[in-house]
């Protein structure tokens, strides 16, 4: 049995046994009868002598009790370790670009009486630097990384500082800057487009060290098209039409003396398909009919026929559900990966009775409501240590955000750091505002960043009610997989619209967390927007012109809206879709959404006379046409063999899509099947340049290794989250007082003092024995026994 006392703050003493204390009374008594009775009694020495004995040896056995009992004593105190340093060093090929300052930063430390494990962690074409802090992590331990931060492979470093948290455990950085000039151009556009459509290709330059602009030359099948003079970091935009069929190269190179040639050249392969075949369905001749014919090879006719199967997409304006024609084919093309694009008017949505048709379940809005009505939304809020300093922008866009919402909206709210809590439980809008708004001004920030787990909260807050989740954020995530929460909540029908509250944004995180779910991405100065989607009547958005509600969407990227049509079909967009355009008042004009394999978008807004009036002139006329392309998808979707080839890089797997009856076969590409017709192969090329596979062309462009130059800002994300710092190359001295101060801990220690008590009895034994002995040799007793 165990007992324990505490003394004092942080001390604690106790026995680990009870039962020796049985054998005390028993010992005492024995001894009492030697010393009276037995040799040392009456007429062997005086009754003081044989007190003392007495006393002595009940001293002896009350110590060798108190031994076997085990005490023990339990403090909190600070303890020094032994401090070491694990150093990272990246030697992969993007640091060609900084002066090697290993070996020196090594002998600065070790100087200090420091030990330095040094470890590589990156090297050629090779950056696994999640991989190598999380494999060099020991608990309390420091590890120093000599790296620029970029990853090209392995495990994130938000994943690598989650495990450098669960040991306690700090990750900093030496902040070296780069002293060489290098460059690296690309190109992002579309693979495959449609004949005679315009399509817009991205040109970006990434730099470090660059003297002045770099000149950037873009060509298209040996041709050049523009010649750019760009800054880095910068990008421009080419737009280009091809009118030929078939495979054409796109080739963008940077002019300049660099430390690397490989990457001052990117190729893209774009091919080029026929004009896709579309079938327009109208009552009247409306301008729309021939607007598309320029673009596409059209088909016309006054409802929808039986077969769809050689169009890519349909268009129908302005016809009644009664006119529509075989609903259940148009249904069967879209679901089969086909797309509609559904024109409004004067005989169409609620002036058509499309409510009542099967033809409502395709569309992205509800037919015969008005904007707004009720919608379950939950607001989480970031209020991490990473957000501290921007709390107040947070709360103040949280408010504004608020504002934004209608009165009949159901609201909640959560604040999250690396857990999560429940601010206002979910409740009508109308009534609450200022007491949901009072806690939110009451909110205060501290703790690590875990937006996954604020993402749960939100949707625990929901309960089993889909809705939209609007989170609050600065992005800079350290902890969870948002990403993967944000693709779930998207799957069980909950979108989440992410709004950029703090004065540093992580946008890419906060977009792709957005994305995933089905959402988009505002930012701060953005909220008006959200009036749009859930705005009360009260609180309707006035403008003069349409709206882009969703911006950088496939529809409305590069667009510029000018036009006020005096028309729009009451309708609703639905959950799950996305509200691309509103009118001046703030009612849908277009959305868009997946139906089944296929794409839908509504346009509901149009002019007095019934057509689409400004919406097909410029520059308003571009949203049309990214409207039906959208709606068109993948151009080469019903065609066979290679359709599809995923951007290639040198020493990197590549996947090609292809359509065919029978498994196709080529040297180094491993093919499975992967649905009725489709198969998926990979291969892996080996040089820079223009390849062929299976019989079609595709581009292979320097290793990622070489497309990102210059500091991360992730590695001081995970520096920042781990309690590191981050170090001069010449501060060897520091980053040794760090490691002693990581090995100093507080730590709880438990000391046993049996042998204490054991020694003690022993002294007093010998003690005695001696003291009687003394006796004797003084001649001061003749007894035997030495007592007098």
């Amino acid at each position: 049995m165990m007992v324990s006392y505490t003394l004092a703050d942080g001390l604690r003493v106790g026995v680990e046994h009870l039962w020796p204390l049985a054998v005390l009374p028993v010992a005492v008594a024995l001894l009492a009868y030697v010393v009276v009775w037995g040799e040392y009694g009456p007429r062997s020495a005086s009754a003081r002598s044989r007190r003392l004995l007495f006393g002595s040896r009940v001293l002896v056995v009350a110590l060798l009790v108190v031994a076997a009992m085990g005490p023990y004593t339990v403090q909190t105190r600070e303890t020094a370790g032994e401090p070491s340093v694990t150093l990272l060093a990246d030697e992969s090929a993007s640091m060609a670009v900084y002066p090697n300052t290993t070996d020196s930063l090594v002998g600065d430390i070790e100087a200090e009486g420091v030990p330095v494990t040094r470890a590589t962690v990156g090297s050629g074409n090779d950056s696994r630097l999640g991989d190598g802090i999380a494999a060099n992590l020991r608990e309390n331990g420091t590890v120093v990384v000599l790296s620029d931060g970029q990853v090209t492979d392995g495990r994130s470093l938000s994943a690598a500082a989650e495990e450098a948290n669960a040991l306690n455990a700090t990750v900093s950085n030496v902040g070296i800057s780069p002293t060489e000039t290098e460059r690296a151009v690309s190109i992002a556009g579309p693979q495959t487009v449609s004949a005679g459509l315009p399509t817009e290709f991205t040109v970006s330059l990434g730099a470090v060290e660059q003297p002045g602009p770099a000149t950037v030359t873009v060509s298209v099948d040996g041709e050049t098209v523009t010649t750019e003079s760009v800054e880095a970091g910068e990008s421009f935009t080419v737009s280009r039409s091809f009118n030929d069929t078939g495979t054409h190269r796109m080739t963008a190179r940077v002019e300049g003396e660099d430390v690397y040639d490989v990457n001052d050249v990117y190729y893209r392969s774009v091919r080029v398909v026929e004009q896709p075949d579309l079938l327009y369905v109208s009552g009247g001749d409306y301008p729309l009919g021939e607007y598309l014919s320029d673009l596409y090879d059209v088909t016309e006719a006054e409802t929808v026929p039986g077969d769809l199967d050689n169009y890519s997409a349909v268009v129908v304006q302005d016809r009644p559900a009664n006119r529509l024609g075989n609903v259940s084919a148009l249904q069967e093309h879209v679901i089969d990966g086909g797309g509609l694009v559904m024109v409004g008017g004067d005989n169409a949505y609620d002036n058509g009775g499309y409510e009542e048709s099967p033809v409502a379940s395709m569309l992205p809005v509800r037919v015969g409501n008005a904007t707004g009505g009720t919608a379950n939304i939950v607001l989480a809020i970031d209020v991490s240590g990473s957000s501290k300093e921007g709390l107040g922008v947070q709360k103040a866009v949280a408010l504004d955000v608020l504002e934004q919402l209608g009165d009949e909206n159901e609201v909640g709210v959560v604040a999250f750091n690396y857990r999560a809590f429940r601010v206002a439980e979910l409740q009508q809008l109308g009534g609450n505002r200022e007491a949901i708004a009072d806690r939110i001004r009451r909110l205060q920030s501290g703790g690590a960043t875990d937006i996954a787990v604020g993402l749960q909260g939100a949707d625990e807050l929901m309960g089993d009610e889909e809705g939209t989740i609007i989170l609050l954020s600065d992005g800079n995530d350290y902890l969870g997989p948002p990403s993967a929460v944000a693709n779930q909540l998207g799957r069980e029908g909950t979108r989440i619209i992410g709004v950029g509250a703090a004065k540093r944004v992580n946008e890419q995180k906060m977009k792709r967390i957005a994305s995933e779910s089905g959402g988009s991405y505002f930012s701060a100065s953005e909220t008006d927007r959200l009036r749009l989607l859930f705005g009360g009547g009260s609180r309707r958005y006035e403008g003069q012109n349409l709206t882009i509600v969703t911006p950088d969407t496939f529809i409305t990227s590069g667009v510029t809206l000018t036009a006020n049509p005096g028309q729009a079909n009451r309708v609703a967009v639905k959950s799950g879709a996305d509200f691309q355009v509103a009118t001046a008042d703030g009612e849908p004009a277009i959305a868009s959404w997946r139906f089944g394999l296929g794409r839908v978008v509504s346009v509901t807004a149009y002019d007095d006379d019934g057509t689409l009036g400004g919406l097909l002139r410029r520059p308003d006329s571009l949203v049309v046409t990214k409207s039906v392309n959208y709606a068109v998808g993948d151009p080469a979707r019903t065609s066979t063999g290679v359709t599809a080839v995923s951007d290639a890089r040198v020493g990197r797997e590549a996947t090609l899509t292809y359509r065919g009856e029978n498994r196709p076969s080529a040297e180094d590409v491993s093919v499975r099947q992967v649905g009725e017709n489709l198969y998926e192969g990979t291969f892996t090329p080996r040089e820079v340049g223009y390849h062929d596979v299976l019989g079609t062309e595709y581009a292979a462009n320097y290793p990622a290794e070489y497309g990102a130059f210059g500091r991360s800002q992730q590695l001081g994300s995970v520096v920042e989250a781990t309690g590191g710092q981050t170090f001069a190359p010449d501060d060897g001295a520091a980053i040794a007082r760090l490691a002693r101060q990581q090995s100093t801990r507080v730590r709880t220690v438990r000391d046993s003092w049996g042998w204490l008590a054991l020694l003690a009895a022993l002294l007093v034994f010998l003690a005695e024995v001696v003291g009687r002995r003394v006796q004797v040799y003084r001649g001061r007793t003749t007894l035997e026994s030495g007592l007098p």
